[in-house]
């Protein structure tokens, strides 16, 4: 190991005894923030009666569907119940079927694998480029076969993956793009807003997203009238609902009970008039953030292409060892103890995700539905190991996250005591350097095995 030499620092670190580079006082602002005209949306529909897309007369569902499908630039909008819910319909209405195989990235939340997998299809898993944290575009052609029938475009944390590169992919094999822009609202790709690229896309409207509803909600778009009206049957019961008159109970395929709520719905009607000023504001705050912590060598920053725009959902940064004066095999015990000594001084660094997905339990231990769907007639067995995506790992192993902190348009001088915080961390990068030189470690993933384990045990201990 070789350190570098630095200036003494004057002030302690936090871990260390020192005071804190983030005052208690400037904690994290509510998220979502409710406003009069929130409430007074909510209100609307209380008086309404009308509370969900079965109810004869309701406005507010057909509302919200109407404005996203004209702020994304689509023709149709099919709201439901939650974002892994739209990504199950979406996929659904795009006709995949059982053994069918789905391309998924191997970094993203579950939602996004699980979503094939409630359709009996087969999560084939891809790995990442590091530097954008999205689906890898050779990776993707690579894993393609007859029986892929889709893949799941995750744009991760906010940035817009490689559209145009993947869709000459899929149109190439006669596959299906579905955009997974559960953490991107807002977010355009040379032009465009996502979720207009896709035959069919999905949104999530959770309470931690940046267009979010005071709990649960999800959004489908599309161009295509047929798609649409397919995901409308899918979302409740396989019915086909008229715009007026008496509902027939005639159910006309398989489909779930994911209806959306009028009350959120009213809600993020409300939030959406906001969203274009919040973005504004917080892509200037997320860019001062960034751009002091782009001077300190140790902190890799993400990076945006051009011909895009980032929607900021999550802050992932990356360390470096090397401008540590660390050998490349610390990265891991570096960023534990970076993240511990940020953690310390007020910064909630944290992780996002601690391992593959094709390292869950639901997949290695293949608890789908029984053995399904990996034991239908002509689905080819293929183990899912997490070595098998190595830019995943090491993105997981060096890498941690800041969430929802940001999100507030009056973050700001929150954010900057953050670069205060990360200043200060890289102005004692030798004492963290050396702590991580003889650290015991142990890598996200394995972590996460060692808590599978125990917690599997204790939901159903031995008998």
């Amino acid at each position: 190991m070789t350190i570098q030499q630095t200036v003494q620092p004057t002030v302690d670190l936090a871990m260390f005894g020192g005071g804190r580079a983030v005052p208690r006082k400037l904690g994290i602002r509510p998220w979502p923030m409710v406003t009069d005209q929130d409430e007074q949306a909510v209100h609307r529909v209380l008086r309404s009666g009308r509370f969900t897309s079965a109810s004869s007369g309701e406005q507010e569902i057909t509302g919200l569907e109407r404005e996203w499908a004209r702020h994304v630039g689509t023709e149709h909008c099919v709201a439901v119940s939650n974002g892994t819910a739209a990504l199950s319909v979406a996929l659904g209405a795009a006709g995949v079927e059982p053994g069918d195989e789905v391309i998924v990235p191997a970094l993203s939340f579950i939602g996004s694998a699980a979503a094939p997998l409630h359709l009996m299809a087969v999560p084939v898993f891809v790995d990442i480029d590091p530097v954008t944290f999205n689906l890898d575009p050779a990776a993707v052609e690579a894993a393609i076969t007859g029986r892929t029938k889709a893949i799941v475009v995750v744009h991760l944390h906010g940035l817009p993956a490689e559209l145009d590169e993947i869709t000459a992919i899929a149109d190439r094999h006669g596959i299906t793009v579905v955009e997974d822009a559960a953490q991107a609202h807002g977010a355009r790709y040379r032009g465009r807003s996502v979720g207009s690229f896709g035959a069919v896309n999905a949104f999530s409207l959770n309470v931690s997203k940046n267009l979010a509803t005071c709990g649960e909600g999800g959004l489908i778009t599309t161009d295509d009238a047929d798609v649409a009206t397919r995901a409308t049957m899918l979302r409740q019961f396989g019915e086909l609902i008229p715009a007026g008159g008496e509902r027939s109970y005639v159910a006309h395929l398989l489909g779930w009970n994911c209806k959306p709520n009028a009350v959120q719905a009213a809600f993020t009607r409300s939030r959406l008039a906001r969203l274009p000023a919040e973005t504004a504001v917080r892509e200037e705050n997320v860019r001062r953030l960034l751009g002091r912590l782009a001077a300190y060598p140790g902190f890799l920053v993400p990076e945006v292409p051009r011909d895009r725009t980032h929607a900021w959902h999550i802050l992932r940064i990356r360390v470096s060892p090397a401008a540590f004066g660390l050998a490349d095999a610390y990265a891991g015990p570096l960023r534990a103890v970076v993240q511990r000594a940020l953690r310390a001084e007020g910064v909630p660094a944290v992780p996002y995700q601690l391992q593959p997905l094709p390292a869950q339990r639901v997949f290695t231990g293949r608890r789908g539905f029984g053995a399904y769907p990996w034991a239908l007639p002509g689905v080819v067995d293929r183990p899912y190991r997490a070595e098998d995506f190595p830019a995943t790992l090491r993105v997981l192993d060096d890498s941690f996250t800041i969430q929802k902190a940001h999100l507030h348009p009056e973050s700001g001088p929150l954010l900057d005591r953050y670069a205060d915080a990360f200043e200060k961390v890289w102005q004692h990068r030798e004492a963290l350097a050396a702590i991580a030189a003889t650290t015991d470690y142990t890598p996200h993933w394995e972590r996460a095995s060692e808590i599978a384990d125990t917690e599997w045990a204790g939901a159903f201990p031995a008998r």
